[in-house]
This record gives structure tokens, C-alpha cells and sequence, in this order.
């Protein structure tokens, strides 16, 4: 049985962007591994989570709440970012490369919770 979310093309890029972010923060100092490393994980990993949760509930309403918590791990997951490439952590081009695909994600929730919200 398929689940409603893993029809989401939102879900799917977002599931992506967890790997490359467990990918990159790998090669973070082992003094992050508890820091910026794990903060950053967690906030990209729910970014797909609150997706897939919002899309199990009962009603639209619930799902928009959810949507609109993915909204605000992906604006902390920018934040992280920026900090990482201001720490030295990742390279301004890696980190303009991750922003711009986590705005992609930002904009593909968004439009996700205006066609809910018809």
C-alpha cells in the first residue's frame, strides 16, 4: 500500500536533501558531531518528517500545520548553513548550492499548502 506522502514530488526532493546533508555535515570537525552537525540533521530530517506526518492526518487543516512546520525547519536549516559557511565548515559555493535547493523545497511547500488550501 502506498502512502499518501510518497507520492509527494515535495517528500521525494526532500528525502534527497537529507542524504546530501548527512553527506556533507560527515565531513564536519568531530567537535560538531553533537553541535552543528546533529542540529543540522535533525532540522532536515524534519523537514520530510512534518511532510509525510502532515499528509497521514484527517483533514487539510492539520496538514497545512504541518506543512508550515516543515517551513520553519527548512528557514533554521538556512540559518545553519550560512553559520556553517561562515565557520569555514562548507565553501560559499556548496553552501549557495544547498540554499538554493532548500528554497526550491520552500517553495514547492508552499505551493503545496496553497493547492491544500483550495
Amino acid at each position: 500500500m502506498t502512502k499518501p506522502h510518497h507520492k509527494l514530488s515535495v517528500w521525494k526532493k526532500a528525502i534527497d536533501f537529507v542524504k546530501r546533508i548527512y553527506q556533507i555535515t560527515g565531513d564536519f570537525p568531530s567537535e560538531e558531531k553533537f553541535g552543528m552537525v546533529s542540529q543540522m540533521r535533525r532540522s532536515a530530517i524534519s523537514i520530510a518528517s512534518n511532510i509525510s506526518e502532515g499528509a497521514g492526518r484527517n483533514n487539510k487543516k492539520e496538514f497545512n500545520q504541518f506543512l508550515g512546520i516543515a517551513q520553519g525547519s527548512s528557514a533554521e536549516l538556512e540559518t545553519q548553513l550560512i553559520i556553517s559557511c561562515e565557520l569555514g565548515f562548507l565553501t560559499n559555493q556548496m553552501a549557495n548550492e544547498l540554499i538554493k535547493d532548500l528554497d526550491e523545497i520552500s517553495k514547492m511547500i508552499i505551493g503545496l499548502q496553497y493547492k491544500i488550501s483550495e
